[in-house]
């Protein structure tokens, strides 16, 4: 009589077919994950010989001819990851529009980057410039101003820009008003001391022209968007499903594979869940369906430089055991009294050894019993 290792039992995202469970869109979400139940179903069913497997921890001859091969019971640390597929591109996009009235007559090309202090589009031959900062300008900025936030993040990048004499806080003084007029010098607009609402754009930093939404010569009323952005730095973004939240919060450490096989460090710095639309299978019906989109900056952009739009593999780390007993899973046999045990090989002879199991990871699995020891031998599959 032989025993089998029983295989996993399938959980719903195991699960086969083309059902709403099953479907990848978008950026191709193949979802391959490193767990538990596919290090089993790897190992396939394993047989071993029967006779003698009794009560686990009771001894069981073999002869030496009959040994069977032999594997390691070794002391480690056992990652359990799961796999998913990710999108390099540049990140969320945000759009800009005017605050200004005129005829739009500059704009930068598409994927063109865009620096503090640089011109991102002209209305009127004038130049409307790009600051730092995480939010919008919402008002005219002038000599007299206090109490706030808007007139602190000029200061500051009129500092940045290299423009001095004033102190960077909350109050427009007239050193700010000299400072203003230098710069405006500087970048040919008329030198009022005067900040119009709309003549600088606050971005969170450099960007990148994502595209543009109108094209030179259109005449611009407030609120019309101009063009689209994106930071300059390349990213990973995933869709994942929403049970996955736990092994994304933010500034949790991942690691991206290239193309070539090469790995890097990424780290995530945002999530958000989001509802895709797509057509059923009845024609004109819809079905829509909530994922979990992760941002995952990376910590070497030259390893990316020359890739554009790549899918890649982003391991995310779901579990970790640290230093305990571990064998292959091919190790293991099913007991005929229940649950698992490994046959130890010492000399001449053999016997089966009750184990209680952890973690699966990386065709090994976490392994504890009285009397197993770290270098011990124990049976496999020949």
């Amino acid at each position: 009589m032989s025993v089998l290792i029983p295989g996993p039992t399938p959980g719903p995202e195991d699960s086969g077919g083309d059902g709403a469970g099953s479907r990848r869109r978008g950026r191709g979400r193949g979802k391959k994950i490193l767990a538990a139940a596919i290090a089993v179903a790897a190992a396939g069913a394993v047989t071993v010989a029967a006779a003698g497997l009794i009560s686990g921890g009771e001894d069981a001859e073999a002869s030496g001819a009959g040994l069977p091969a032999t594997a390691e019971v070794t002391r480690e640390t056992l990652h359990d990851t799961i796999e998913v597929d990710g999108e390099l591109n540049h990140g969320a996009t945000a759009a800009t529009a005017t605050r200004l009235a005129g005829t739009l007559t500059w704009l930068p090309q598409t994927d063109a980057e865009v620096s503090r202090g640089e011109t991102l589009y002209s209305i009127d031959e004038l130049p409307v410039v790009l600051m730092y900062g995480s939010t919008p300008a919402h008002r005219e900025l002038s000599y007299g101003v206090e109490n706030g936030a808007d007139v602190e993040r000029l200061e500051q990048n009129l500092s940045e820009l290299g423009y001095t004499g004033f102190t960077v806080d909350e109050e427009f003084t007239e050193a700010t008003a000299d400072a203003v007029e230098e710069w405006q010098e500087d970048v040919g607009l008329p030198e009022t001391g005067v900040v119009e609402l709309g003549r600088v754009v606050f971005a969170g930093g450099a960007l990148r022209v994502e595209s543009l939404e109108t094209e030179v010569g259109q005449a611009l009323a407030p609120g019309q968007n101009v063009l689209t952005y994106s930071g300059t730095a390349k990213m990973v973004t995933v869709e994942t499903e929403p049970g996955n939240q736990r092994l994304a919060e933010e500034d949790t450490a991942v690691s991206v594979t290239l193309p070539d096989g090469s790995s890097v460090a990424g780290e995530v710095v945002e999530t958000g869940t989001i509802t895709e639309t797509s057509e059923g299978g009845t024609g004109d019906s819809e079905e829509t369906e909530t994922v979990l989109e992760v941002l995952i900056s990376l910590e070497d952009q030259e390893a990316v430089a020359d890739l554009d739009e790549a899918v890649l593999d982003v391991t995310f780390m779901a579990g970790e055991r640290a230093d305990v007993l571990t064998v292959p899973v091919a190790a293991l046999v099913a007991l005929r009294e229940g649950g698992f045990g490994v046959e130890v090989v010492e000399g001449t002879t053999t016997r089966y050894v009750a184990v209680d199991v952890g973690l699966f990871a990386g065709g090994r699995v976490e392994v504890s019993g009285e009397g197993l020891a770290e270098g011990m031998a124990v049976g496999v599959p020949g």
